[in-house]
């Protein structure tokens, strides 16, 4: 098992492997994403769009995006 795979913390409450927010990126701006648990959303660091979560994967799509109030 890799660090990745043992580790524990937001992405991994949401069944996301860590690794994954390592390499995505919001679609529309390109900025570093961020887990938020509660909502079960990646929200994106710099525009503000959060992104669902459904069934453990990422729905990384701007017109699924919930935009910020």
């Amino acid at each position: 098992m890799s660090d990745h795979e043992s580790a524990s913390g937001p992405a991994s409450d949401l069944g996301l492997d860590p690794l994954l927010l390592e390499l995505v990126a919001c679609p529309d701006c390109h900025g570093s994403l961020a887990v938020d648990t509660d909502a079960s959303e990646l929200v994106c660091t710099a525009c503000g769009l959060a992104y669902p979560v459904r069934d453990r994967i990422p729905v990384l799509l701007v017109d699924e995006a919930r935009r910020p109030s």
